[in-house]
């Protein structure tokens, strides 16, 4: 959980910070735990404590538009990413979101699904081929 942590702060401090927040939480809400997977249980409790953090320390700052920066519009491969996504069956579809779009490592990722490092290392390596075979198919 601490790993999850520093990886999506980048700042050790914090990371420790959220982490103690996250046991804070979780043993206050012992009582409702339904006795499935603990690691995965705390790993959710840690994302919404990171949530509930970047909300809190979100400050709105007036930007510049895009055409005073230099910066293209959407880039048509982004499109085309999701489009590709969107067409992969829902576990294909998740567990890609999981690791390449939310950042959970392939051990977080089988403690929060209850199933085996390697069991999800290839169900990943599957969710890639997939998605590549699709992408393909929408160039």
């Amino acid at each position: 959980m601490c790993g999850f942590l520093l990886r999506r702060t980048r700042d050790p401090h914090l990371a420790e910070d959220l982490a103690q927040e996250t046991f804070v939480k979780a043993t206050r809400a012992l009582l409702g735990w339904r006795g499935e997977n603990a690691a995965a249980w705390l790993l959710t409790i840690a994302r919404n404590v990171l949530i509930d953090h970047v909300r809190r320390s979100r400050r709105e700052l007036a930007l510049p538009d895009a055409d005073e920066l230099g910066v293209p519009a959407l880039h048509v491969d982004a499109v085309d990413v999701r489009d590709a996504l969107d067409r992969l069956p829902e576990r294909h579809r998740k567990l890609l979101t999981l690791v390449y779009l939310e950042g959970f490592s392939l051990v977080e990722v089988a403690a929060m699904t209850g199933t085996k490092h390697a069991t999800i290392k290839t169900a990943v390596w599957r969710a890639r081929s997939a998605f590549a075979e699709t992408y393909g198919g929408v160039r």
